[in-house]
Formats: structure tokens, sequence, C-alpha cells
């Protein structure tokens, strides 16, 4: 399951705690880390439908890190055993030849007993876990990958923005990324409330904000939008219905709803998008939540395309840089 499944825990007042992740080496430009940032060297193995590894795949993309880091991905539904290869020929990785996720996280660690989550980037050699870690992951592709990057590849993460775009990601993580799951997975009424509260205040706060501004840290794309972005692209689809996170839809809250598009139409973010992967994980996997298995139909995903009159704000995507090309 990922890092954004299934309760870890939950505390005595209800509220919901998120596992740890367990692998937290780094990939580092000059390898001090142990770990050199070589083309082929590693795997990283995605849900669709999951946020947290959905940043990595939308980095990867922006940067044209496609020739240097191979993509493994999951099927969205899971078995008793976790995360397995099944979209794949006889059902296995075809870098790392394994059926099953778990497969990597107990050769990296005999003894683990967690959920067993992505993103997941791998050694090949090996087939053991470097990194779990999707908060540091995506940064490291920004600063310690840059020999990898594709000619033109913006710059996500600006020195000169940096405090910010750490401000905001660490609001944004607490009350909205992980406060949806706050909200679907809390295990009294008051701790739904409290996230439920925590959710809107912070989503009409950066509606706030980006009503003067068409990103969330300066003129371009930064790591910041592409954290905001994972989230909003799956809260019609599932977060307002399966998580109990219905003051407003997304479509209803018009400065959030046109800057979600702006995102989703610009190269590197609507193609990482797979709202049948979404939908399916989600309503086919939290069954204490939705026994019956029952997928929704709607909503209509031709939306995302009207268009969104975010350009009036000024601003560039890219900046200087160029957007990705197949």
């Amino acid at each position: 399951m990922s890092a954004a499944e299934f309760p870890a825990e939950t505390a005595t007042t209800g509220e919901w705690v998120r596992q740890r992740n367990r692998f937290t080496e780094r990939v580092t430009a000059d390898g001090s880390s142990g770990w050199a940032a070589l083309p082929g060297r590693y795997h990283l193995v995605v849900s669709l439908a999951c946020p947290w590894a959905h940043r990595s795949l939308i980095v990867r993309r922006l940067l044209g890190l496609e020739h240097a880091i191979t993509l493994g991905i999951v099927d969205p539904l899971r078995d008793e055993r976790g995360w397995r290869f099944t979209l794949d020929p006889e059902g296995r990785d075809p870098v790392t030849g394994i059926r099953l996720l778990s497969e990597a996280y107990l050769a990296s660690d005999p003894e683990f007993s967690g959920r067993y989550t992505v993103p997941a980037l791998i050694d090949v050699e090996s087939g053991t876990i470097v990194s779990n870690d999707y908060h540091r992951l995506t940064l490291d592709l920004e600063t310690e990958w840059h020999a990898l990057h594709r000619p033109g590849a913006p710059d996500l993460y600006p020195v000169q923005l940096r405090a910010e775009i750490d401000e905001i990601d660490e609001l944004v993580y607490r009350d909205v990324n992980n406060g949806v799951y706050r909200c679907g997975f809390a295990a009294s009424q008051r701790a739904y409330e409290r996230a439920f509260d925590a959710l809107f205040r912070r989503l009409d706060l950066l509606s706030e904000r980006l009503e003067r501004q068409r990103y969330l840290v300066g003129g371009t794309i930064t790591e910041a939008d592409i954290r905001l972005f994972t989230t909003l692209v799956r809260f019609d689809a599932v977060y307002h219905g399966h998580f109990k996170c219905n003051r407003h839809k997304l479509t209803e809250l018009p400065v959030l709803w046109a800057y979600a598009r702006d995102l989703f139409q610009t190269p590197g973010f609507g193609e990482t998008v797979n709202f049948e992967h979404i939908k399916n994980h989600y309503y086919r996997t939290h069954p204490a939540i939705n026994p019956s298995g029952i997928v929704p139909a709607g909503p209509v995903s031709d939306e995302w395309h009207t268009p969104h009159g975010r350009e009036t704000l000024g601003g560039s995507p890219f900046g200087t840089g160029t957007p990705p090309v197949d």
C-alpha cells in the first residue's frame, strides 16, 4: 500500500498518524551519500493513484529524467501482500524482476514489518530500496541530478526561493496533503472535524494567495505547486466524497479550480494523471470506508480541459526553461 493508505495508527484522540518513511538514504551528485546520481542505476516505482508518488512522476517528467531513471508502475489494486506488478508481462517488473514491491522492502530489511509504500527508489543492481522518502526524493531530483537534466529543464527549487517554498510546503502538507487523510481516516468525530476545519481554512488562505498571483511562489512553477496539485487533482474524484472533505468541491472554489486547471494543462502535469487508477484504488481498497467497493462514475474529467484564464496574472510556467517534449 502507499504512504497515503490505511491508518498507521490511531492516537487516543482518534487522530490518524502517518507511518514514518523507513528508507531515507539520499542520492547525491558526487556520491558522498553512498549513492551517486548515475543514469540507469535506479528504478522508480510508483502507483498512478498515489499523490505522494505522483510528485516524483511529475518532477521526473519536467526535468527530463526519463532517460536516467527507469519507471515501474504497480496495479492500482492490491491484495493482502501489497502492491503488485500485474500490469507488466507475466506479472513481473521488467527491470527488477520482482512480482511484489514487498520483495524489495524485505531484501532491504528482512525485519521490516510496516506498510510497503510508494514511491520507492530501487537500486537496480542490488534490488534494494534506497529511498521511500517522498518529501526528500523530489528535492534531490531537482538539486542533485542537474548533470542529467534535459537541456532547458526548469528550476523547480530556486535557491533564492527555497525558504519560502519550504514554508508553504510545510503548511500545505500538514493541512491539505495529509489533511485529507486525517479527515478520511479519523476515528472520532472531534478528530475529523479538527482536520476538516484545518483543511478548508488552508484552502481558503491558498485561494486568497493565488487570487493575486499565478503560482504559489515566484512567477514560475516550483516544487510547491507540484505538491499542492497532486492533492487538488484528486479532490473531487475521491477526497470530497470518499474522505468526507465535503464543505466544497474543488469546482466550487473558483480560484483553486482555475489554478488546478492551469497546471493540469501545462506539459508535464495532465499527462501524468490517471483518473481510472485513482478512483479504482481509493474506492476499491478501503473497505472500512466503502464496503461495497462500488466506484463512482463521475466526475467528468473533460472539465479539466476548459479555459482557466490564469495567464492574465502574468508569470511563465517554466521561466527561462522549456516544456518537456516526447
